[in-house]
């Protein structure tokens, strides 16, 4: 039901804007100052709009940026946010992470962040020729709970070229645990 509600709305205000726009035009050809007026108004109000979503972005940066570890879900029920909208947010700066020190990842239907510590330790131990299975034990503290978030990572690094070649591969690593 809410799904349509929204869509209902997004066209009334669609529609709305036209009508506005039509009126301003009706109202400038007999009265040029008031068109002016509702013209300046109607920006005003138009930028109004978009501060609770400016607001939100600064809130969620300095959120994320005193987490290691967290989904989606977590995000939106701490912030009292529809999970719509974090997820939108979240995907917005997962576009955008090439150069950052965090990451952001969509795997089995949610987004997840990861902090600058977390990807440094990941890439310290990828670097040392540690397998997902190894890795994953040595970030356990971080509340990483899978290799399939690890194969996230690794693979999400990898498409940002934000992760190196390993310096030891994952069989010379075991080989050399093995016979050590």
């Amino acid at each position: 039901m809410s799904g349509k509600f929204v869509k209902v709305l997004k066209t009334i205000g669609r529609k709305w804007f036209i009508f506005l726009i039509v009126i301003i035009i009706i109202v400038f050809f007999f009265e040029h100052i008031a068109a002016i007026i509702i013209t300046i108004i109607t920006i005003v109000l138009f930028g109004i709009s978009y501060v609770p979503t400016l607001m939100f972005s600064k809130k969620l940066n300095k959120f994320l940026s005193n987490i290691n570890v967290i989904e989606d879900k977590v995000i939106a029920r701490r912030l009292k946010r529809p999970i719509a909208q974090v997820q939108e947010k979240m995907y917005k700066l997962s576009k955008n992470q090439n150069k950052k020190e965090w990451l952001i990842i969509f795997y089995n239907g949610h987004y997840s962040f990861y902090s600058e510590k977390v990807i440094k330790r990941f890439k310290v131990f990828y670097n040392k020729g540690l397998g997902e299975k190894e890795i994953l034990e040595q970030l356990k503290t971080f509340e990483i709970k899978t290799r399939a978030e690890i194969k996230a990572i690794e693979d999400s690094l990898v498409n940002n070229n934000r992760l190196e070649g390993r310096k030891v591969s994952v069989k010379e690593y075991r080989d050399k645990k093995r016979y050590s």
